[in-house]
């Protein structure tokens, strides 16, 4: 099978590149074909206003390198991962006048929300759901906190909803979870369109001994993130347990003051994957206090890779990932006080530990391995009408 991949990369890479990488990997690791089509939104610095707006809406450069692409041999399907802002949604009017059935995924709530997350001023917000044009967005300037930006995005959204571009031009959406296939049903999607197919860890990086004696927090550091509830929460728990952070962002400089303070809390920055599954293994662990809609939460699943609990917000799909009781445990969004009880009742039975450890790591065994998610993936491609009926059968290459 041949597949082209599009993608419009962001300026600041994040996980969605990297799962991106992982899915192109992962089917030339089987035998597939893969081009990757992309830009970068580094460009966009050299554009005016106006080739900003035109572009967003209608990219004919994407439109036409795009065509090319799928003249100069026979693809199976056109896969698209982002096309905002350079790519556009003329990719897939391109694939659709080749005769190319085409994948979208949905990464992000772009399609619904402007600033792609549900959250404005430190809580959930649905206010563009279901809008045809999403001025709400635009007159809080949500996306990246500029009002014509944010009025470019939903122009963009308005314009493709009004000639039907989400009903028509997608053969396949593929969301994360339950959770974020039922808000893009919500938000008008066919539902008989949207298939759900998890993130995956791989390499698997295997079990780890969890007997460090910490617990940790790994992502952004970021209004959204909740990073105010985890060190709320660990005021209250005093010397209980240490907690070391992993990550960057914009409340870096929160997280270091508070380490001055505390020094049960450590603060590592960035690291390299590798140390940071050093790190998910040996701790007692993980938390994710996130309070805005997360479409999936990699770092659960990679955190059960290594046998790792998790103790999350009630919230989202990651409450979908975390089953409480079983993989991890449930805390309010939002309440540091039930946050720092969710610690104390993890580290109370360590019978009960032991057990979410190994249900932690069954539950990456059965649903978020390379071979898994390979075989879901396939079988979308292959519910596509032009799809070839044998790709099932292709085993990885040596």
């Amino acid at each position: 099978m041949r597949i082209l991949a599009i993608h419009n990369r962001y300026r600041i890479r994040g996980g969605e590149e990297e799962c991106l990488a992982a899915e192109v990997d992962l089917l030339r690791q089987y035998g597939h074909e893969v081009t990757l089509y992309e830009d970068s939104n580094d460009r966009l610095n050299e554009l005016s206003t106006l080739t900003k707006v035109t572009k967003a809406i209608w990219s004919q450069q994407a439109y036409q390198a795009v065509r090319e692409i799928l003249r100069s041999q026979t693809y199976q399907v056109v896969h698209v991962h982002n096309f905002l802002s350079l790519i556009s949604p003329s990719v897939y009017y391109a694939a659709r006048d080749e005769g190319v059935p085409v994948v979208q995924t949905l990464h992000n709530y772009r399609l619904l929300c402007p600033n792609a997350l549900f959250f404005r001023d430190g809580r959930v917000c649905e206010d563009c759901l279901g809008k045809f044009l999403p001025l709400p967005g635009v007159i809080h300037a949500c996306y990246r906190q500029d009002r014509a930006v944010t009025a470019m995005v939903s122009t963009m959204l308005a314009v493709h909803r009004a000639i039907g571009t989400w009903q028509q031009m997608v053969d396949r959406y593929i969301t994360l979870t339950e959770f974020t296939r039922a808000k893009f049903i919500a938000g008008g999607l066919p539902a008989d369109k949207l298939m759900v197919k998890p993130n995956f860890v791989n390499p698997d990086p295997g079990i780890g001994a969890g007997d460090g004696g910490y617990m940790l927090y790994v992502g952004r550091l970021s209004v959204e993130k909740g990073l105010d509830v985890l060190l709320s929460a660990w005021e209250k728990l005093g010397d209980r347990i240490p907690l070391k952070i992993v990550g960057d962002g914009p409340l870096a400089t929160d997280v270091v003051a508070v380490t001055q303070t505390n020094p049960q809390i450590e603060w590592l920055g960035r690291l390299p994957m590798a140390q940071v599954y050093d790190l998910m293994g040996a701790a007692t662990g993980l938390i994710i206090s996130s309070k805005w809609y997360e479409t999936f939460g990699r770092v659960a699943v990679e955190a059960f890779a290594k046998g790792t609990p998790v103790i999350a917000a009630n919230l989202g799909a990651i409450a979908e990932i975390v089953d409480a009781g079983r993989t991890g445990l449930h805390f309010r969004v939002g309440d540091s006080d039930d946050l720092a009880a969710k610690v104390e009742l993890l580290l109370s039975d360590q019978l009960k530990l032991q057990q979410m450890r190994e249900q932690a790591r069954t539950e990456y065994v059965q649903k978020y391995t390379a071979d898994r998610n390979y075989q879901e993936l396939i079988a979308i491609y292959n519910s596509l009408a032009t799809a070839p009926s044998d790709v099932q059968s292709a085993s990885p290459s040596a």
